[in-house]
């Protein structure tokens, strides 16, 4: 999966800076703001009921009435993008925070302890980047009925091998350093290590790890949702407006378009942000250390 390439930027600790420095991040912050703000009240700020048709109507071009247009069942494209932005952040979110904690617990047990507890974690993590995940993920939610549901767990799962790898192999390069020695040292317990030491010490990876399982949830279920599996058809979904709407390019391209673009200036923001959250901690880690 393109996650794995993606993330493995962090494995060594140092990611590339983006141009544009603070400008460029404070856009990003402001845009995903927004688009919050809009998840949030979304339901109450839509100016039509994202479900009510108008099949007379029908598909129409931008107008006074309707700012996007309307799909082909006359539905205000504006309320459904508005609507739909709350199912298109929470999901992915869920994902994210999912996949975080398992890989970041997983592959600092691993890294730390070494032994036995490593052995199995990577035999199945070799395991699992030796099997097509996105196809695996297309079956196990097509067999499940397109359940949403399972679709964030089969993500969760099938995303957490790369955050393993990215925290173990840095939690092995810790292990290794005079802090840890000084602290078994001490007395205290691999638990409290572990806990306490090394993983404030690996905080910049795991939220960027954190921001990339975003966007990458975000992107696998609007693919998903564009392939028609997993929303029921008529849920006000990005990717299953893209789908649904893809044969109006020559009526209404808006209808089509606005999601697709919504999903990349999500994407694009969060991957920002967390370029920049990763070079703001990685800093003060330096500056401590």
């Amino acid at each position: 999966m393109t996650v794995t390439e993606t993330r493995s930027t962090v494995r060594g600790g140092r990611r590339p800076k983006l141009a544009g420095g603070r400008l460029v991040t404070t856009i990003s912050l402001a845009v995903l703001a927004i688009i919050v703000l809009v998840a949030l009240t979304g339901h109450w700020m839509a100016p039509y009921d994202p479900t009510a048709q108008d099949v007379k109507l029908g598909s129409t071009s931008p107008s006074g009435a309707h700012w996007l247009g309307t799909d082909a069942l006359g539905r205000d494209v504006l309320s459904r993008l508005m609507v739909a932005t709350r199912i298109a952040l929470l999901a992915p979110v869920l994902i994210a925070l999912g996949t975080t904690v398992i890989g970041t617990s997983l592959g600092l047990l691993a890294g730390y302890r070494r032994g036995w507890p490593d052995a199995i974690l990577m035999r199945l993590t070799d395991l699992m980047y030796a099997l097509p995940g996105l196809l695996i993920l297309i079956v196990i939610v097509g067999v499940a009925g397109s359940s949403y549901a399972v679709a964030i767990i089969a993500l969760i799962v099938l995303g957490s091998p790369a955050d393993i790898r990215v925290i173990r192999s840095l939690a092995m390069g810790q292990r290794e350093l005079a802090y840890v020695d000084a602290a078994r040292t001490l007395g205290l317990t691999n638990r409290r290590i572990m806990l306490r030491h090394l993983l404030p010490n690996l905080a910049p990876t795991v939220t960027a790890n954190l921001l990339l399982s975003f966007v990458y949830a975000l992107g696998a279920l609007a693919g998903l949702s564009f392939l028609g599996i997993g929303l029921p058809a008529g849920t006000a979904d990005w990717g299953l407006m893209i789908q649904e709407n893809f044969k109006l390019l020559h009526v209404n391209p808006w209808a089509s378009v606005a999601p697709a673009v919504l999903i990349t200036i999500t994407a694009t923001a969060a991957t920002v942000l967390g370029d920049a959250v990763f070079e703001r901690l990685s800093a003060g880690k330096s500056v401590s250390q």
